[in-house]
């Protein structure tokens, strides 16, 4: 049997959006919304990225890599590949295909 869901409204670099969620997972779902609204204005503030979606694929790469980084029982090279990853990508979405 599914859980009853309900709307949520979370509001992402000054956008409104509504998602359907369990009672029981809104809170974790607030809390994602709102780390993801702040690495995204973090990035946009920096002025050195442009476009919506550039913004948003650096901040769930800086969202996903944080906990990946951190975790001290996780392969130290997936560490170092994941960083490296996001420098490339970083840099193509800042300088475009040139130079990756």
């Amino acid at each position: 049997m599914s859980k009853p869901v309900q709307p949520v409204t979370l509001h992402i670099l000054d956008k409104e959006y509504k998602i359907a969620c369990a009672k029981e997972e809104q809170d974790t779902l607030l809390h994602t919304a709102q780390a993801l609204d702040k690495q995204m204005r973090r990035i946009r503030d920096t002025g050195k990225v442009s476009g919506i979606d550039r913004i948003a694929v650096l901040a769930a790469l800086n969202l996903v890599n944080e906990p990946v980084v951190t975790a001290g029982g996780l392969d130290e090279d997936i560490s170092v590949r994941l960083v490296e990853l996001r420098r490339k990508i970083e840099n193509v979405l800042e300088n475009g295909l040139e130079n990756p």
